[in-house]
């Protein structure tokens, strides 16, 4: 069964990467020992970032989203036996910043490796998208991403919604090849488990925004500055 980002919150798109590509970033992310979670990934890995900002990947999200977007946030995730973990059920509600500044409608804050990080109001939220891009095979064996259909339109979800979103609606393992690419909203339900298999799973987390932020508030990894509108 196919899925669709306008239907279902959530894309897989075959062969995104070349498999020069992915071995170029799996080299540059071993020889920079990269470990995984880490943060500001564009920063400290050239490719990464002019991947993110390369025609086919902006083109693919502009006719998914009518817009151009820009990557504001990097994250590395590597799975094995000996890095490795699960992440319950959640909403990606949080966005990263580069310096805390009050703003209406924004908060809590929290601050993560020393980036700020704060939760935006909802329509902001909304108006972003993940891109995950995958360096490995992934499936059940090495915590491939599980995810609910469709429930990001239930907006925001508090601890006893997502239990019973979670009684009502069957999941959906994410299964992809190395090259592949998962769009997905961040306020889509989804969780991952450990892996038990002994195999890597490399996954370059790319999150993209389409409008500036209020009050002097600024996207912690923006690297393309433009003109953009507002959301609030």
């Amino acid at each position: 069964m196919e899925y669709s980002l306008a239907v279902d919150g959530f894309e897989i798109v075959p062969s995104m990467l070349t498999q020069s590509e992915i071995e170029a970033l799996r080299s540059a992310l071993d020889s920079l020992k990269i470990r995984p979670g880490h943060r500001n990934l564009m920063q400290r890995v050239p490719g990464i970032a002019a991947l993110a900002m390369s025609p086919k990947i902006l083109g693919l999200l502009e006719n998914l989203l009518g817009t151009v977007p820009f990557p504001v946030r990097s994250i590395f995730f590597d799975k094995t036996p000996k890095a490795n973990w699960l992440v319950p059920w959640h909403q990606d509600l949080s966005i990263a910043v580069k310096r805390r500044l009050d703003a209406v409608g924004y908060g809590p804050w929290s601050t993560k490796e020393g980036v700020p990080h704060v939760q935006p109001p909802t329509g902001i939220l909304k108006s972003m998208v993940t891109l995950r891009l995958h360096l490995d095979d992934c499936d059940e064996s090495n915590g491939a991403l599980r995810v609910i259909p469709a429930s990001h339109r239930q907006g925001r979800l508090n601890a006893a919604e997502i239990v019973e979103l979670r009684s009502n609606q069957k999941e959906v393992v994410c299964r992809l090849g190395a090259g592949d690419g998962l769009l997905m909203r961040p306020l889509l339900l989804h969780a991952s488990s450990e892996a038990w298999a002994p195999a890597h799973r490399r996954v370059v987390h790319l999150e993209y925004a389409a409008c500036s932020l209020p009050d002097g508030l600024e996207w912690a990894e923006n690297c393309w500055p433009r003109r953009t509108s507002q959301l609030g």
